[in-house]
């Protein structure tokens, strides 16, 4: 895993790049979330669908809320971006259209939409 930070609109951004799935519950997200904010300072992360275990997307498992609990808990921001086309679950497009109209957590398409929402506060 790689975290590259970004600048927009004068908002620091924690870009995680990772080939392998790099949030596989709860402790693993807040290892994620205190390091980029203790080794980076930064609190707003774009990361990549692909780096968060599948069953994060399957909102009856629950672990979706338990991380994202923790993201406002610790006042973060993140934004998961991907092709979200692939999940056919009603609660979870649900959950990803009522999250997208806050200001904490977003689903994205692309890096750059992610960017863009995390750097508009």
């Amino acid at each position: 895993m790689k975290i590259e930070k970004i600048i927009k609109n004068n908002t620091e951004i924690a870009s995680i790049i990772a080939r392998d799935i790099v949030i596989k519950d709860t402790e693993t997200a807040i290892d994620l979330m205190m390091n980029v904010k203790y080794e980076m300072g930064i609190k707003n992360i774009a990361i990549p669908k692909d780096a968060i275990i599948n069953e994060f997307f399957v909102l009856s498992s629950g672990i979706a809320g338990e991380i994202l609990q923790k993201v406002v808990n610790y006042q973060f921001r993140i934004a998961i971006y991907g092709d979200f086309s692939v999940y056919t679950s009603k609660p979870l497009k649900d959950f990803i259209f009522e999250s997208n109209k806050g200001n904490t957590i977003f689903f994205v398409d692309s890096l750059e939409s992610a960017i863009s929402k995390l750097s508009n506060n």
